[in-house]
């Protein structure tokens, strides 16, 4: 394999050569992973933790930010020491020169990202969509996917310029939660002692055990972020800060939001409902518009959608570029310089994905796929602790990798048989997707009889 760190690098900012356009500094980056965190995960899964812990949705959230914290311990390190687009596959490929494993790490990661985006897509054209216009759902996932792969093949700075007015639109939604219950709870209403109660028949440690897994789904930007890096400018100043920024931001806003969501709304209402935040809305008895939010619902939704595409398109363009997919998929458009063909292959594959599953196994499901990346990016982090480079990049302390590794496999042990079949399902799929592509290479190799 080639070594995937080339000869020419920044030593200061760890700019590396690079086909792609650096065009991304660190205030969009930043914006560009809350985006991607505060996005439909808070949105739509609310109801599910409630389900499992009752009012003290804070519970899972703040475990679940604790892992996400340890994770992005794991991923300034590499990001910054390896600064190419591909992460945690290129992350492998360099720790253990193993194309199975660099591959099948890879697909994982177009696999949560597809599901993600399908599922979102079909999310987009569900309830939230109705209480707005009611629209038969194939056409409107159709369009609604063709125009995010437009808005990704016009240029990564217009997809995140996107993504920034996205953002904003979404955080003011969960602020119009965080003022709604602040006013409703200074007006005497609410019920403080509802963020205390966990579920009834349900254990609190089990319940908040496996509701962290969802509630881990809603902190999902680090892999993202790493599949950017090639666009970047000056990798090892605005990662480590954009990084932990984001998450630190989006810790705050959630745990706001779990308060909020449970102070105002009955806990069985909260439990039972696909529009959970609306909920807030209703129970506040306050004139703002349903609509409005739903609106805004909407926006945050599209936007975990355009945040998936982009890294699972960028995830595939580092494979072809490790040489592990077809040179086809690394095509770059020569004006805007983006991967075109990985992102029209990753929309189709999205579109032909977007009526299978329902929200929260979909969710578990990505999560599944993405602790498994993660443990191959912390096993990644300590296998490299002793590789040098000749840039600046960030340090994290061997105890974060180890604490992230253990956590990342705890969370395995919370997830259901079916997430673990589908799970397995992609394992499967990518192993075979591989050894045929190992098989294609070598005929594509093979002399001509003659010669």
């Amino acid at each position: 394999m080639a070594d995937i760190i080339p000869s020419a690098i920044n030593a200061e900012t760890g700019e590396t050569q690079t086909k792609l356009k650096r065009s991304v500094g660190p205030l969009l980056l930043f914006f560009f992973i809350v985006g991607d965190t505060l996005g439909a995960g808070i949105y739509a899964l609310v109801g599910t933790i409630a389900h499992s812990v009752g009012g003290a949705i804070w519970a899972p959230l703040l475990l679940a930010l604790a892992l996400a914290l340890l994770t992005t311990g794991t991923y300034a390190e590499l990001i910054t020491k390896y600064p190419h687009a591909g992460g945690a596959a290129r992350f492998a490929e360099r720790a253990f020169n193993s194309p199975y494993l660099t591959f099948l790490v890879g697909f994982l990661m177009l696999a949560s990202g597809i599901t993600t985006s399908a599922a979102l897509a079909n999310a987009f054209a569900g309830d939230y969509l109705r209480a707005l216009v009611d629209l038969p759902p194939i056409p409107v996932i159709v369009v609604f996917i063709s125009l995010l792969m437009a808005i990704n093949l016009r240029g990564v700075r217009e997809s995140l310029m996107t993504n920034v007015v996205a953002t904003m639109i979404e955080l003011t939604g969960l602020i119009i939660v965080i003022v709604v219950a602040a006013i409703v709870l200074g007006k005497g209403g609410g019920d403080l002692t509802r963020v205390t109660e966990f579920a009834a028949g349900i254990p609190p440690m089990e319940g908040t055990l496996v509701a962290a897994v969802t509630a881990f789904y809603s902190f999902l930007g680090f892999e993202t972020a790493a599949n950017m890096a090639e666009e970047v400018k000056e990798p090892a100043r605005a990662f480590p800060r954009a990084l932990f920024g984001a998450v630190a931001t989006a810790g705050v806003v959630y745990l706001l939001i779990a308060l909020s969501a449970a102070i105002v709304v009955p806990t069985d209402q909260l439990a039972n409902s696909q529009g959970p935040l609306l909920e807030v809305i209703h129970a506040s008895g306050l004139a703002f518009p349903p609509w409005l939010f739903s609106l805004i619902a909407l926006v945050a939704i599209g936007n975990g959608a355009l945040l998936f595409m982009v890294m699972a398109s960028r995830a595939t363009y580092g494979l072809a570029e490790a040489g592990l997919l077809p040179p086809l998929f690394g095509l770059v458009r020569p004006t805007q310089r983006t991967p075109w063909v990985a992102i029209l292959v990753v929309g189709v594959s999205i579109m032909a994905m977007s009526f299978v599953g329902d929200v929260g196994t979909l969710a578990n499901t990505t999560v599944l796929l993405l602790v498994l990346v993660f443990i191959s990016a912390h096993v990644s982090a300590i296998v490299l602790k002793k590789d040098e480079v000749a840039h600046r990049y960030f340090r994290t302390p061997t105890i974060v990798n180890v604490l992230a590794l253990i956590a990342s496999i705890a969370l395995l042990t919370q997830q259901s048989m079916t997430t673990w079949l589908i799970g397995i399902g992609y394992l499967v799929v990518g192993s075979l997707l591989f050894f045929i592509a190992r098989a294609y290479g070598r005929r594509e190799i093979k002399p001509v009889a003659g010669d």
